[in-house]
């Protein structure tokens, strides 16, 4: 039943957004999973477009914040404001109060509103003033950052860049569908309407499912693999890897990666985990947190490259002796 709703979902998108079904299985697997999404892209591909149609067919509440240089975390979070005629303070909550937050150019806010997000995204909660309050749930944050322009940019620490489960870059359209966009989009009289498909307690209750979808131990071995293999590439045979890397992936790569897969397991109508999970999502959630040293940007090198090569070379073992 739920698999027909998820399907439903992505089909009321589609009426909006053309040729994007990675993006919306990402954003989806994210809201399923409690786990907060970056994307990367140039501009133009309808990310925020994206964004604002799937809080639209899930029915929850959605603010779009343009971080800017001059943002303050009072904008994002609220402040208090003093109200003469009570002769007291009275909190004004930010746009941060709602459901799907799409924080768009996230790497150009400074130090300070990066530092209020993160809370927000860690913590679920905000402090405005002495009070500390508590996020709606669901709370998914979308951030979205330009690849291309990065003068006067302030780039996300790597403890932020860790708090997100998946980085997920966008690619141009093919032909085809690049060419229902112009026809859709040049025709003046297009209106995107969608209907809302999924309640709160739909979400609660997938979320409840992909939890109870079973992974099997020598999966649970081979996500291990994955990340330590990062970390030591030259104990795997990676010694021409290992020369990139300065820092390997942390222990939250392997818990959202186990999410993650038991997320595109349920989403594909099983209650099992197959490798196939494993590696579809792979990509998306190690890319961002492996940190690479000046050698790999000399020889153009990045972080997705060496993630194909570390799911080509590492096998799965049915046995694995953990130490």
């Amino acid at each position: 039943m739920h698999q027909q709703k998820i399907q439903q979902v992505i089909d009321e998108v589609r009426k909006v957004v053309v040729g994007q079904d990675r993006m919306v299985n990402r954003l989806l697997i994210g809201l399923f999973t409690n786990g907060h999404i970056l994307l990367e892209g140039v501009p133009g591909l309808a990310k925020t477009l994206t964004v604002n149609t799937l809080a639209k067919v899930l029915h929850l509440d959605f603010k779009r914040i343009q971080f800017t240089p001059d943002l303050l975390p009072s904008d994002l979070v609220g402040t208090m404001i003093y109200n003469q005629q009570e002769a007291s303070f009275q909190v004004k909550k930010g746009p941060i109060f709602s459901n799907i937050i799409l924080a768009d150019e996230v790497n150009r806010s400074p130090a300070k509103v990066q530092s209020a997000l993160l809370e927000a995204m860690q913590e679920k909660q905000v402090t405005i003033g002495e009070t500390t309050y508590q996020l709606d749930r669901p709370f998914l944050v979308l951030a979205t950052q330009n690849p291309v322009d990065q003068e006067g940019t302030y780039p996300l620490p790597e403890a932020q860049v860790d708090r997100f489960m998946m980085k997920v870059h966008i690619d141009y359209p093919s032909k085809a569908d690049e060419m229902e966009v112009m026809r859709r989009m040049a025709n003046m009289h297009f209106v995107s309407e969608v209907n809302a498909v999924l309640s709160k307690e739909d979400i609660f209750a997938i979320r409840a499912m992909i939890n109870d979808v079973k992974i099997a131990e020598p999966l649970e071995n081979y996500i291990i693999e994955l990340v330590f293999a990062t970390r030591f590439p030259e104990k795997y045979g990676l010694k021409d890897e290992a020369k990139y890397i300065q820092f390997g992936v942390s222990p939250r790569a392997s818990i959202n990666l186990n999410l993650a897969a038991r997320a595109m397991a349920f989403m594909e109508g099983r209650d099992y985990v197959l490798p196939e999970d494993i590696k579809a999502i792979a990509e998306d959630v190690l890319n961002h947190r492996i940190i690479l040293n000046y050698e790999a940007e000399a020889d153009n090198v990045s972080t997705r490259d060496l993630v194909k090569i570390f799911l080509e070379k590492i096998p799965i073992n049915k046995s694995v002796t953990l130490k």
